[in-house]
């Protein structure tokens, strides 16, 4: 990266800094990780301006990163920010403790789900989601080689199509909870036996509180039955419902995941 072209007040952060570059996930950005402080670079969203709204009112209601500069151009955007400690819930060491995981990923899921929703500045609400897997799907914005293996063919649906047209006919009713909106292993940090907080923020808001749950269950069983390649042997993703005490609403859930291929 030409560290000449970042915004002067990013430069005078991170000058002489020593970093890595992060090359984990599959946002497209660049992600330089120093000491204290991650720097995201990447196209300019028009999703940004919320993203930074809900990052700045969460500073002390969630473990999050604390925004230290925002910027952005035509064409770019810049976004330096505080670095959470810890390790990835997928880390190795967390997986060989599937105890401790599912422990920690309740209690991660219910820090979200306590957040007083009061004044949020943002909502993913289903109607402009919708809407959004709408245009991205006509403007041929959408990569469906990643989807779910029984998502189309035989059992699933013919077509994208098909599919958000179910989706627009199937729509649940809301049980509404701050939403970090990727809840995969990847986005949530642990710290020894206890959650340090959550990353990549970037689609957060006030959502229906199953789709974080869909999405983390669907990233536990990916992490454990190889489809990541790493496999747990005898390893049961539902037993995070055990952990949270809660039955499974399995119609949400499938909701939910079929909806996030769109995304």
């Amino acid at each position: 990266m030409d560290f000449d072209r970042l915004p002067a007040p990013i430069q005078k952060y991170i000058q002489g800094r020593p970093y890595q570059v992060n090359e984990t996930g599959m946002s497209g950005s660049s992600v330089l990780m120093f000491p204290d402080m991650v720097l995201k670079t990447g196209p300019r969203s028009a999703l940004s301006d919320g993203m930074v709204q809900v990052m700045r009112w969460l500073d002390g209601r969630l473990p999050a990163p604390r925004i230290l500069h925002y910027a952005h151009d035509e064409e770019k955007e810049y976004l330096l920010m505080t670095r959470v400690p810890g390790k990835m819930a997928c880390d190795k060491s967390y997986m060989n403790r599937p105890e401790l995981l599912l422990r920690l990923l309740a209690e991660a899921l219910q820090m979200l789900w306590q957040v007083d929703l009061s004044g949020c500045p943002r909502s993913r609400a289903l109607d402009e989601e919708l809407a959004h897997a709408r245009y991205s799907l006509e403007n041929g914005l959408v990569d469906f080689s990643r989807c779910e293996p029984e998502t189309f063919g035989p059992g699933g649906f013919e077509s994208p199509e098909a599919l958000l047209d179910w989706l627009e006919e199937n729509k649940p009713p809301l049980e509404p909870a701050f939403s970090h909106g990727d809840c995969c292993l990847l986005n949530i940090l642990f710290d020894g036996e206890r959650v340090s907080g959550f990353i990549d923020l970037g689609d957060s808001g006030i959502a229906d509180k199953w789709r974080d749950l869909s999405l983390c269950y669907r990233s536990l069983k990916h992490n454990t039955n190889g489809f990541y390649g790493r496999l747990l042997p005898g390893f049961k993703p539902e037993r995070l419902f055990d952990a949270l005490g809660i039955a499974p609403d399995w119609d949400k859930m499938r909701y939910y995941i079929l909806l996030d291929e769109f995304f």
